[in-house]
């Protein structure tokens, strides 16, 4: 019978050392990619085919030193290429998750798992959330490792899962199995436009972040964004004490009465390089704050207030038809000047930054060493769901006892510089 101690015991040589040791030895790793869909311009596509083909990198194309074994694909629409990318590749679709990280064998049989739970027909929850089964793929993931007594490295896209509950329970479970485990968006390891990071160890006076897009889905991107900018701040993050959602006219009462700073949007938004409205009819570039553009062209605005337990308080704009892009400005103690950056999206069908975000994946295969804390991600998918719990509760603002996340910024800047 597998005991705990059993269990960790024959874990240990593939967490940490040992895989670099592993790594040493020259052995090509073996992958296996859990998905929702496999087709052209899904995360499953332009992420797993970084394994398959390689990606650019510091102005070389860059092949990983791994090998994709297996495939699994929980929805085949129209216009799939799973089987294809098999044929073509040599690896094989399996019919369930057990079956491709066994390779269909007996005992696991993959060096590292890709988690992509992101496109595909599932429903939506009251609050807007796509039902996404990150978590139901990860636990079949845990459940494989606990019963075959080893577990590998695992990196889950975008935000871990739609229920803070779950979210947390796939942390813990890494922990408790020592595995390492990577998360999130591509938004914090892409270029930025001035390439810049805050100041390690600084004291943050107020922080702004400006998106655009639908509600789930780019406003995660758009979070992770500002919590890499803020999680550098004195004392490392300590979590969130309360969040609160607001939608329509009364983001832009808000602004009016104070509450996010005017002079932090105008800095943010001029670093984006898609601003709509007469930019786009007539050419002419414009403060869209001070014109009163901006009201006119961001139809459906929503402001997002987070509260932190040590006192910082950051918003984030979500202005769908005001720009496209993502931009963050922010006031440091003891300087004179805002701090503003655009986190900078390359264009289709390279979508180059997913690139950025794969090499931090395929880090984290290759040494058993996550490049920055899972924790991010955790904290952020639990902001997320607060701030839509706001939303369907007449837009209230809600303690959050439960994001008490504690956790340290990596030293060494994470994003694409070169």
């Amino acid at each position: 019978m597998l005991t705990r101690r059993t269990f960790l015991q024959t874990t240990l040589p593939m967490t940490g050392a040992g895989l670099a040791a592993a790594a040493q030895q020259g052995r090509t790793k073996r992958i296996a990619i859990i998905t929702t869909i496999y087709r052209l311009q899904s995360h499953g596509q332009h992420m797993g085919d970084r394994f398959l083909v390689g990606y650019p990198l510091d102005g070389v194309w860059h092949m990983p030193d791994m090998k994709v074994v297996s495939l699994y694909v929980d929805q085949k629409p129209e216009g799939d290429l799973s089987d294809a990318r098999a044929k073509e590749f040599g690896l094989q679709v399996y019919p369930t998750i057990a079956e491709a990280l066994r390779c269909g064998g007996k005992e696991l049989a993959v060096d590292a798992v890709l988690i992509i739970g992101e496109h595909g027909n599932y429903p939506r929850n009251e609050k807007g959330q796509i039902l996404y089964p990150r978590y139901e793929f990860f636990e079949q993931c845990v459940q494989v490792f606990e019963k075959d007594g080893r577990a590998v490295p695992v990196y889950n896209d975008k935000h871990l899962s739609y229920s803070f509950e779950k979210a947390k329970a796939m942390v813990d479970a890494s922990r408790r199995l020592r595995f390492p485990m990577l998360a999130g968006s591509s938004i914090p390891v892409t270029w930025r436009l001035p390439s810049i990071d805050l100041p390690m160890g600084c004291e943050i006076e107020d922080a702004l972040m400006v998106g655009e897009g639908g509600s789930d889905a780019m406003d995660f991107h758009a979070l992770e964004g500002l919590q890499c900018m803020v999680e550098r701040r004195k004392g490392g993050e300590t979590g969130v004490k309360a969040v609160q959602l607001l939608q329509g006219d009364a983001v832009w009462k808000a602004g009016d009465d104070g509450r996010y700073s005017k002079e932090l949007l105008t800095a943010a938004l001029s670093r984006s390089d898609n601003p709509m409205g007469l930019t786009v009819t007539d050419g002419r570039t414009q403060d869209l704050v001070a014109s009163g553009e901006l009201r006119k062209i961001a139809k459906n605005p929503a402001a997002y207030f987070i509260e932190y337990r040590d006192g910082l308080k950051a918003t984030m704009l979500m202005l769908d038809g005001a720009i496209r892009d993502f931009n963050f400005a922010a006031r440091l103690k003891g300087t004179p000047s805002m701090w503003s950056t655009q986190f900078l999206l390359t264009p289709d069908p390279n979508v180059t930054y997913s690139a950025c975000l794969m090499h931090k994946a395929e880090q984290m295969f290759e040494t058993g060493v996550a490049p920055y804390p899972v924790d991010r991600t955790l904290l952020v998918s639990g902001i997320l769901e607060s701030c839509l719990t706001s939303k369907v509760q007449d837009q209230a603002r809600l303690e959050t006892p439960h994001l008490k996340v504690v956790y340290k910024a990596p030293q060494q800047p994470q994003y694409a510089r070169s």
